[in-house]
């Protein structure tokens, strides 16, 4: 695995905190989509080896591709999706839960989509992709737990 550029911040509470404060900044749901699309273009690429049904993500109307690894100690993930959008949606995800330990994922409800009035912007299938993703890296959290 390349190196990845999560965590950002110490803690899961940190991220979500500073993502809330960067959305806040902004004065319009424009604004916040261009941020969003910023952000995604900031993932790195996954190598095509990767990019395979084996590591599509099943839920998501866009093509989406994650792995997962390390133990319970520290969860690392790599997502990339075809659409700038959703891209920017596995940013944010990434941000708050990759790179962190399994009982810190799994303690962690993802307030910051809330926060920052994401839920009510999203389309249903965006919705629907957003919570297979969040699925995805509790699945693979609760998974290193026995």
């Amino acid at each position: 695995m390349t190196e990845s550029p999560f965590p950002l911040e110490s803690t899961a509470a940190e991220a979500q905190e500073a993502i809330a404060e960067e959305f806040a900044l902004f004065g319009d749901w424009s604004e916040r989509y261009q941020y969003l699309i910023d952000l995604g273009r900031k993932l790195p690429d996954l190598p095509d080896h990767l990019k395979t049904d084996e590591f599509r993500l099943h839920g998501c109307q866009s093509n989406v591709w994650i792995t997962g690894e390390g133990d319970t100690d520290k969860l690392d993930f790599r997502a990339i999706s075809d659409s700038a959008i959703v891209s920017g949606l596995i940013y944010l995800a990434l941000r708050v839960y990759s790179g962190r330990p399994a009982a810190e994922i799994l303690a962690t409800e993802p307030d910051y989509i809330s926060a920052i009035g994401l839920a009510k912007h999203l389309s249903p299938t965006r919705s629907n992709g957003l919570a297979a993703l969040l699925g995805y890296i509790r699945d693979r959290a609760a998974a290193t737990q026995g």
